[in-house]
């Protein structure tokens, strides 16, 4: 990797034909290309893969978004007559008419929230004010519909539960050991261990021995 795409903790590395708005990054985040991100917040390490479509978010340290993704797509007004733009864009289409600010802000607070170190895969769909949990995984073309737990595991359309990454022991020592809040240096020393270590095993090294 050259020098130029390697990640930085000053400056977000986004990849080419990006829209960008209203939204901020935190150290070594990365946006995929073609990737659309508006009124969001991604936390330190955070990242998405190309032509993500991301809106409405508070996005956690770590969080992992797949490709494809749609991640807070908003809603048609349809309990009204008409759920086309000219109600709500309706610049676009009379020369006398104002597009409905109300309608925008009320989209623009439907937040959802994605966990850290969660893993949103290729080309799920997580509707807004949704919760997915701290290292939880969204399976590939996933709809989420209802919040996600910590480290729970969820598939389909709607997406449903299938099972929990860790024991409950273990998930527990995560959420006590809580990794992602680590400076940049206790995570390079820690590695090697990330990478060799099962979970149950990183976590008895360094929570330590249980009372």
């Amino acid at each position: 990797m050259s020098d130029a795409k390697k990640l930085t903790a000053d400056t977000p590395l986004i990849h080419q034909g990006c829209e960008i708005a209203n939204s901020t990054f935190g150290a070594y985040c990365e946006v995929g290309a073609f990737s659309r991100v508006l009124n969001s917040a991604f936390g330190d390490y955070a990242y998405c893969d190309r032509m993500a479509d991301i809106a409405n978010a508070d996005i956690s340290k770590f969080s992992n978004i797949a490709a494809m993704t749609r991640i807070g797509p908003t809603d048609h007004p349809m309990r009204n007559a008409a759920q086309h733009h000219f109600l709500y864009r309706s610049e676009l289409y009379f020369d006398d008419a104002s597009d409905d600010a109300a309608f925008f802000a009320a989209r623009v607070a439907r937040r959802l929230s994605l966990g850290a170190d969660c893993w949103i895969g290729h080309g799920a769909i997580i509707k807004p004010e949704i919760r997915v949990g701290i290292g939880a995984i969204v399976a590939a073309g996933a709809v989420v519909t209802k919040d996600v737990p910590d480290f729970m595991i969820v598939a389909g359309t709607p997406a449903k539960p299938l099972r929990m990454r860790f024991a409950d022991e273990v998930a527990q020592d995560l959420m006590d050991l809580a990794w992602w809040d680590w400076d940049h240096a206790r995570l390079r020393r820690a590695l090697p261990d990330f990478r060799a270590m099962p979970a149950a095993e990183f976590v008895a090294k360094y929570r330590g021995p249980r009372p």
